[in-house]
This record gives structure tokens, sequence and C-alpha cells, in this order.
């Protein structure tokens, strides 16, 4: 029987407090990896998070950066390396929230801001780990990206910005370093079922699942099995991929 299966892996999850975030870390401890709790501003939920992880049997650590920043990612690294040996996967997860506008009516400050945590973020995050993984001649460099990648609404265009620039880095990265067998993958969420729509109750959207060919929206939990699949050597082979999950709304075309 096939299992994902992540024991004695170290995985780093950047805005691993949000909603996604520790659904992913929960979601890869409970297949056996050790995590890297990244956080901003939320400590109090790292730490509770760091409590979840520890009560599975599984190593914890917490690290705080401004992601947005390379010298905040070096400084992470070095505090990892006090308390791991080396991290085999690296999730770039953590995005800055803000009021979707028109592109006539976006600030440019909401639009530098998606590219510093969507393209930059990942940028730093390879320069500082990849090089390692190179040496070993193995590890998972995964991106959340998003179905409004594909969609283009009105509105999305800073968020859409950043993913888009994203998808640039990641694809040309694949091909850089998939010799050394490392896989660099993307996975896009739809409009993602969380834990504050379940306690709000704001689960169903009419309007959006008439457009999705599920009828339905995605759950947290299903968007992070999909990143513990590409996280584990069930997919070895699955590399400079955009992978939606979003019951179908998008499909990217051949």
């Amino acid at each position: 029987m096939l299992q994902v299966d992540l024991t004695g892996k170290t995985a780093l999850i950047t805005g691993a407090t949000g909603q996604l975030g520790r659904v992913m870390a929960r979601t890869l401890a409970e297949c056996g990896a050790n995590i890297i709790i990244h956080y901003h501003g939320n400590e109090t939920k790292a730490n509770e998070l760091k409590q979840e992880i520890e009560s599975i049997g599984r190593q914890s650590l917490i690290v705080r950066a401004d992601v947005t920043q390379f010298d905040d990612i070096i400084q992470m690294k070095n505090l990892i390396a006090e308390h791991f040996d080396h991290v085999d996967i690296v999730v770039a997860n953590a995005v800055v929230q803000y009021e979707w506008k028109s592109v006539l009516d976006q600030s440019l400050e909401d639009y530098a801001s998606q590219i510093n945590t969507c393209v930059m973020q990942s940028v730093y995050l390879a320069k500082t780990f990849v090089p390692a993984m190179i040496e070993r001649k193995a590890g998972r460099f995964i991106g959340i990206n998003t179905e409004c990648s594909m969609q283009n609404a009105p509105g999305q265009s800073a968020y859409v910005a950043g993913k888009r620039g994203m998808d640039g880095v990641y694809r040309v990265l694949a091909k850089e370093i998939g010799e050394h067998q490392i896989t660099v993958n993307q996975i896009a969420p739809g409009w993602t079922i969380s834990e504050n729509d379940r306690n709000n109750h704001t689960e169903v959207s009419e309007d959006y699942n008439k457009t999705v060919p599920l009828k339905r929206r995605g759950t947290d939990q299903e968007i992070a099995n999909v990143v513990a699949f590409v996280a584990s050597d069930l997919a070895s082979f699955i590399t400079g991929a955009y992978i939606p999950v979003s019951g179908g709304n998008v499909m990217p075309a051949i």
C-alpha cells in the first residue's frame, strides 16, 4: 500500500501560522516530518502549533523572520542550523494580505508587497536553502501559488502580478537544479475553506461553486494533502509543475 512517508525529513513552512500554513504543518508532521514553523507576527499561534506537532512525537522549531528581507532569511537559516542538520523540504507559503482594488485604484505599495512576498521570498529561500540540497543531491522546493494566476479577474492585479512572477522563477529553477534530483513545484489552491470559514459558517458560496466542475470549494486539508504528496518520494519524477487544486475551476492547457 502506498503511503506518504516523510519520516526523518525536516520541512520549513513559511507563514505556518496562517489558515492554510498550520494545516500544512500538521499534515506534514502526521506524515513523519519534523517542522520548522516560520511566523512573522502571530507568536501565540506559533507556540500553539509547536505544542501540537510535538504532541505527536515530532520535533519542532519556531523561527521569526520578515520573508521580504534577505538578511532575515539568512538569520533564520543560522538558527535552524543550531537545531537541525539540514532542511529537506521548503514550502514558500507566506504572503501579505491586502484589499483588492482595480489597477487604477490599487496602491503602488500593494504591488511591491506582492512582488516581495511571492517573487523575492522564493528567490531568497532558494539562495539560502538550495545549495545544501545540491550537495545532498536531494530536496523539495514547493511554492503556494493560486488559481488566480490563470483567472486574471478584475481586482486581482497585484496578487496575480506577484504569483505569475513567482511562477517564472519556479519554472526556471526547476530546470536549473533538476540534475541534482531536487524537485521544484507549485501548488495552486482555489478559494479554499479554512478554519475561519468553519467558525463563521461561510463554507458555501453559491456563485463561486457554480463555476467549479466539482460544484464546491476545496478544503485546507485537500490542499495540504497535495503538498504532502509533492514533498514525498512518491512525487520524485514531478518537477516544474503548476498543480491547481481547485476542483477543475482552472485547467492549464497544453
